[in-house]
This record gives C-alpha cells, sequence and structure tokens, in this order.
C-alpha cells in the first residue's frame, strides 16, 4: 500500500513537470521567433531531451505502478475469499479494511464501516453490541501488552448459533512508539468445539460404563453367597447362625458400596475454615497409634512444620487415615511409617513414607481409579474418594513406589 502511494505522488509530480516544460518549450518558441535563434535552439532542444527523459520515467513509474496495483487487487481478493475473519484498524481503532467473511459475520453488508470504531459498529449493529464492546476492550488489551495477544471468543449469531474463533491480535507501531495500526485474524474454531464437547460426552459415558460395570461386580460377589446360602437352607431346611451371620455381613457389605459410592457422587456441602495440618496429622496419630503397635508398626513424625490450610477437618482426617491405613496393609509384618511435612513458597508438602511391599508400575498408573484395589477385601473406593477430598481442597497426590522398598505419598496444598 505504502509504495503504491508513493508512485501515485511520483506519478503526481512528474505530470507537473512535464507541464511546466510543456510551458518552457511554448516560452522557447516564442523566443525562437523574437530572440537569439542559436540560444533558443539550444534551450529548446534541451527541454526537448528532458521531456523525453521524464516521459521515459513516468512510462516506467506507471508499469510499477500498474504491477503494485495488480498484486493489490490479488492480496485482497485472496483475504476476501480467506474462510477466516480479517480485519485491519487505524491506531485509533477506526475499521479501515474488513474482509467479505467479515461482514457477513457481523452483518456489515449494507454499512459504511470505514473509518468507525468497534463501540460506533456496535450501535449500527445492535444485536453484536456486546460482542464489540468485547473487542474494544481485547483491542486496548492487545495495545497495552505490545506483542501478538492470542486469545478465545464465543458469541451467539442471529441463528442461535454459537461460534467460537481463535482469534489473534497483531498491534503495530511507528519507529516513535506510537500506534500503527491492530491486524485481527480470527479462524472459526466452531466444528472442533463442537467435536471436543462430542468426545468429552462419550469419555463421560465410557467412564459411566466402566463404573457400572465395577459396581456389578462388586455387588454381584456378595449377592451371589446371599443367593446359595439361601438356596443352601432352603434345601436343607436348616437355618445356622454362621450362615446368618455370613448373609448380614455380605448385606453390610453391599451398604458400604452403596455407601461410599453415594460419598463420591454426592455434592459435598464442605465447609472450609482455617484448619492447622500439622494438627490433624497428630490427630490422627493417635487415632491410629493402638493398631499400629498391634500390627508392629512404628509412626514417626519428623521435619513437622506448623501451617494452616483453608480446608474442612473432617475431610482431611478421612484421607490421612485412609493413607494411614494403607502404609500399614502394605507391611504386614510391620516397620516405620514416616510423616513430614515442609513449606515450599506459597505450597505445604505433606510426605507419608513407609517400608511396604510396594506398587508394581503397570499397577501404580491406575491408583485412585474406581474399584481397583491392591488389597485382597478392598473395595478400591478409598484412593477415589481421598483423591476428590483432596480435589476440592485444590491440592494435589502424587505416588511413588519400589517394589520390596515401600512407597510415598506426596500431596500439596495452597497455604491459606
Amino acid at each position: 500500500m505504502t509504495n503504491i502511494k508513493n508512485l501515485r505522488s511520483s506519478r503526481f509530480w512528474i505530470v507537473y513537470i512535464i507541464l511546466l516544460f510543456a510551458l518552457l518549450g511554448f516560452a522557447l518558441l516564442v523566443e525562437l521567433f523574437e530572440g537569439d535563434t542559436f540560444l533558443s535552439i539550444t534551450l529548446l532542444i534541451l527541454s526537448i531531451g528532458m521531456l523525453i527523459f521524464f516521459v521515459y520515467r513516468l512510462s516506467f513509474f506507471y508499469k510499477e505502478f500498474c504491477k503494485l496495483e495488480e498484486e493489490e487487487e490479488q492480496w485482497s481478493a485472496l483475504i476476501h475469499f480467506m474462510p477466516d475473519f480479517v480485519c485491519f484498524k487505524d491506531g485509533q481503532g477506526k475499521w479501515k479494511k474488513v474482509n467479505d467473511f467479515g461482514r457477513k459475520l457481523y452483518q456489515l453488508e449494507n454499512v459504511d464501516y470505514y473509518g468507525k470504531t468497534d463501540l460506533e459498529l456496535g450501535e449500527l449493529s445492535p444485536f453484536f453490541k456486546n460482542d464489540f464492546n468485547y473487542c474494544f476492550t481485547s483491542d486496548e488489551n492487545a495495545w497495552n501488552k505490545g506483542t501478538l495477544l492470542r486469545i478465545e471468543e464465543s458469541f451467539a449469531i442471529p441463528s442461535g448459533d454459537i461460534k467460537s474463533f481463535d482469534v489473534l491480535k497483531i498491534p503495530l507501531f511507528y519507529p516513535n512508539g506510537n500506534r500503527k495500526g491492530l491486524l485481527t485474524i480470527g479462524r472459526d474454531i466452531s466444528q472442533q468445539k463442537t467435536a471436543e464437547s462430542m468426545l468429552l460426552k462419550r469419555e463421560k459415558l465410557s467412564v459411566v460404563g466402566e463404573l457400572a460395570a465395577g459396581i456389578a461386580h462388586e455387588i454381584r460377589n456378595p449377592l451371589t453367597s446371599i443367593k446359595g446360602l439361601t438356596q443352601l437352607m432352603h434345601e436343607s431346611q436348616n437355618v445356622t447362625d454362621e450362615y446368618v451371620k455370613v448373609m448380614i455381613s455380605e448385606i453390610d457389605r453391599i451398604n458400604q458400596i452403596a455407601s461410599e459410592l453415594l460419598a463420591l457422587s454426592k455434592p459435598q456441602s464442605r465447609k472450609h475454615n482455617q484448619v492447622a495440618l500439622t494438627d490433624i496429622l497428630r490427630y490422627v496419630m493417635n487415632i491410629m497409634e493402638p493398631e499400629a503397635l498391634l500390627r508392629g508398626v512404628e509412626l514417626e513424625f519428623k521435619d513437622a512444620e506448623h501451617c494452616q490450610i483453608e480446608g474442612d477437618r473432617n475431610g482431611l482426617i478421612q484421607v490421612f487415615i485412609n493413607l494411614f491405613k494403607n502404609a500399614m496393609d502394605a507391611m504386614p509384618d510391620g516397620g516405620i511409617i514416616t510423616i513430614s511435612s515442609e513449606i515450599i513458597g506459597n505450597k505445604v508438602f505433606i510426605s507419608i513414607s513407609d517400608q511396604g511391599m510396594g506398587i508394581p508400575p503397570e499397577r501404580l498408573k491406575k491408583i485412585g481409579e474406581p474399584f481397583f484395589t491392591l488389597k485382597e477385601k478392598g473395595m478400591g473406593l478409598g484412593l477415589t474418594i481421598s483423591h476428590k477430598i483432596i480435589q476440592e481442597h485444590r491440592g494435589t497426590i502424587d505416588f511413588q513406589s519400589t517394589e520390596n522398598v515401600g512407597t510415598k505419598v506426596t500431596m500439596t496444598f495452597p497455604l491459606g
């Protein structure tokens, strides 16, 4: 664009000079008949030579002008046929050029957009007023940032559909730092977002299917025992205390599975307050100490740092009891469970290490999945519930394990 403007300016001055030489030639012709003949002829020849030279230069510039103008038309056609939104604005945020896709998108086909800001276009196209206002704000963010800004924008169109765009805003500046212009390119990713949403739904359905299969498997086992004992008692016409105890135990097991599933799926309205993590850990250690003594397990608390977080005391107690029980179950012959806490930056790290059997790498990846357990009589919901409670506290949990050496569980929580 700049080169074309320069050529247009140069063409104007060349035509102006030619006119001057034409006037000069006319004056020389007059002088030829009235004055010094030799001088007049010399000046005339010189004028004609310079005129020829400037005519040649004019033809050269005209060819360059036509060439650049053709290139501009090609680029303009390319931009207009692009399936993306393309818009050029000046340093004051006024629209200078937008492609056909953009005009159709914002219903500006019959609107004179040139020289208008987003706020002014919002008044001319009321349906998109809020969207134009948002564009004005995001443009300012791009100017203030000073470099390429990439954002995702979604808005409704008159048909009722939601359009999503991956938007690039590129601010341009003059050498002195003043705003020169802003280039906005938006790629329509609506179909991609729809596909992602469908994949997410399929993934949810897949998870629900796996969960349902796990529930059916876990409940079928005690139901099979109850059914077998019921048939046995019916055939033998003999009801023994042993059979009744087994049936009650299996019914309690079904009830426990249902209770843990409710705890896992039901939205919890936990009230978070300032709680001291070290105090909660010591409280859980006191609860678990009698069982630890019976199993020959020693609980060792070291490197304790007093810290507070925003959390639910009962939920955290449930998590720590579950982890202590897992650690003790991994050490049937006894051992040491080490608990430590450390503050790094704005986070607190809690680690619980045991000297147990460890977890094989292929099984370590499945830790926390519903109904996955390494225990013979476990249900595989304890760690799943613990994961959920930790996530509610904006924390993380990580497992590191080596077979025949032990397992270390590290939790992180943001400080209160």
